[in-house]
């Protein structure tokens, strides 16, 4: 078989099916390759960015995901996509198609480059977001491959492969290799002796599962330690779900002084703190990111565990998982659990708020559904719902890359099609990826739509100094017509008050087509989570602490809240501090 078919064969061995791309003449051969392939399928995209993220959601749900794009413009396109995966373990394969091995080597000024040719420079960049980068020649072509493959299976992170015109069309030995590795086990053995006595000497052990034990397939180890070892389990945002909520030792998400303070009492006092695949970062782990704090305990992540600061390499989250699981002794230990956050309530011909729409989506959602969570405020209302087992969210928060859900959806779509799939995104989220629509309808996918509309970013709203500044203003379009513009069956509408949304939801249950949801609301209204964090992390951020007076000046402005027209006197007395700031005889 010739390279192409090669690459393709070998990422079929490990689930993949579908390809996601862009067409360009430099990689043709490539999608050729796909396209001649009985098991695979050739997924077109409106851009490659959005190809990307539909990978990137294809392998959340299959294991593995992969695209094409064309040398340069292409590649470059992708890049944002790709190093999202990067930052969340998300094992994507990038092939690019290159110009031809002549071509690179005379550096001959072909179209996609840059005047001063240099061939190496986008392979260069893809170093910095990958776990290994490729580019094949006739003499490293099978040897690069099954060398990138080995590190994407291991430690399911993306890679990059850079395939010439020639080197694609080039023949090679389809003699299979060995993708799989194995754990050390002396040093597996070492580990789970030292976690299982330190939790036998722990008075108030507490578990925390993130993320990166769904990357590294260790949920069914992950259930089965939690449930025998008897100690509280919590998690973070993208953890959510990991356990069923009615599990007899499951105390919530921890999302720190904002909610649930049952939970974040646990983390306070715990005496033995077990994170397995944890993300520390500000939004998923609601400000807990001392990683530190952390690897001073016990840390158990896809290919390495933390055990008092010391690091253990090359052993398995799954096979330390099922070691502890089997050597220890299961303990009764208190638990407090804090009250349901959200009360259903009967809907009301009254404008629907944030906190009415995660409260009927509560009742909403089924097991087995996949919700799909954009960045941003989505994931905090998210956070107040008390999902049935079984349900797989599916959300992008360490990146953080805003329009990611909508193109995610179209992967995940196509990687499970028998599951009902659910995506909430805001007005500004889906406007950067939402030409995507006219591919899944193209596909014959049905997933549901829920877009919030509030006139804008949200969450740069209440980030901002100037919360009305037009800068978070966004185009105003009719959602509703906008999903109608794609050739295909769809429903859609567009909905402003509590019992209209109702019965939009309603109504998708009886639709076997894509339903498409426009949720009109207030500019401000987001979920009272959301409130909450965004509040504290605007006061705590760095950025508006430049420029601010010291605390005990600030009574000053305080005492202005409650008289009328305060929001002008205000704006008036920071209008003044900047000028004394930008004196240069200022004094304390």
């Amino acid at each position: 078989m010739n390279t192409a078919e090669y690459i393709v064969k070998k990422l079929e061995e490990l689930g993949i099916n579908d390809f996601f791309g862009v067409p360009g003449d430099y990689n043709f051969n490539l999608i050729y390759a796909v396209e001649n392939n009985p098991s695979m399928n050739w997924i077109g995209c409106t851009n490659e960015l959005n190809a990307g993220y539909a990978a990137d959601g294809y392998a959340r749900i299959k294991g593995y995901g992969a695209f094409i794009t064309t040398y340069g413009t292409g590649e470059l396109s992708a890049i944002n996509a790709i190093a999202g995966s990067m930052a969340e373990n998300i094992p994507v394969v990038h092939i690019v198609g290159l110009p031809s091995s002549k071509s690179i080597k005379n550096k001959t000024l072909l179209h996609h480059n840059l005047q001063d040719v240099n061939y190496n420079a986008f392979t260069e960049a893809y170093k910095a977001v990958t776990a290994t980068t490729a580019l094949l020649t006739k003499d490293n072509a099978k040897i690069e491959i099954d060398k990138a493959i080995k590190i994407l299976v291991k430690e399911k992170k993306p890679i990059y492969i850079a395939v010439p015109l020639d080197i694609a069309e080039m023949g090679i030995s389809d003699k299979d290799s060995f993708n799989d590795w194995h754990s050390n086990e002396n040093t597996l053995t070492e580990v789970c002796s030292i976690i299982v006595q330190k939790i036998a000497n722990a008075e108030k052990p507490l578990i925390v599962g993130d993320a990166l034990i769904k990357r590294f397939d260790a949920t069914i180890e992950y259930k089965e330690f939690c449930e025998k070892s008897g100690i509280p389990v919590s998690n973070f945002l993208m953890g959510k779900g990991l356990i069923d909520k009615n599990a007899k030792n499951y105390i919530g998400t921890y999302c720190a002084e904002f909610q649930n303070s049952d939970v974040e009492k646990y983390f306070n006092e715990t005496d033995c703190l077990i994170t397995v695949g944890a993300i520390c970062s500000d939004i998923n782990a609601f400000g807990f990111n001392d990683s530190l704090k952390i690897k001073n305990q016990i840390a158990i992540y896809g290919t390495h565990t933390y055990i008092d600061s010391t690091r253990y390499d090359d052993i398995k989250m799954s096979d330390v998982l099922e070691k502890v699981t089997k050597l220890i002794e299961t303990k009764e230990y208190v638990i407090e659990k804090s009250a349901p956050i959200l009360i259903q309530k009967e809907s009301e011909n009254i404008p629907i708020t944030s906190d009415f729409l995660y409260t009927k989506l509560k009742s909403f959602i089924k097991a087995n559904d996949i919700i799909v969570g954009e960045t941003g405020t989505v994931q905090y209302g998210l956070a107040q719902i008390d999902c049935p087992s079984d349900v797989n969210i599916e959300s992008q928060l360490l990146w953080s890359s805003t329009g990611w859900a909508t193109a995610a959806a179209l992967g995940i779509s196509i990687a499970k099609p028998a599951s009902r799939v659910i995506v909430i995104s805001g007005d500004g989220a889906h406007l950067m990826t939402g030409m995507e629509i006219g591919t899944i309808i193209k596909n014959g996918l049905k997933p549901i739509f829920i877009i919030i509309n509030n006139k804008g970013y949200s969450t740069e709203r209440y980030l901002s100094k100037q919360p009305q500044n037009n800068m978070n203003d966004i185009i105003s379009i009719n959602y509703a017509k906008f999903a109608r513009i794609f050739d295909g069956d769809v429903w859609a509408t567009s909905v402003t008050s509590e019992e209209d949304f109702d019965k939009a939801l309603k109504v998708t249950q009886i639709m076997n087509k894509l339903c498409y949801i426009e949720v009109k609301l207030a500019e401000m209204d987001i979920a009272e989570l959301a409130q909450k964090f965004l509040t504290k992390t605007k006061d705590n951020s760095d950025y508006h602490k430049q420029g601010v007076l010291p605390k005990e000046k600030n009574i000053v402005l305080t005492n202005y809240a409650g008289s009328s027209g305060y929001e002008t006197v205000v704006h008036q007395a920071f209008s003044e501090i900047d000028k004394l700031f930008k004196a240069e005889d200022i004094n304390e």
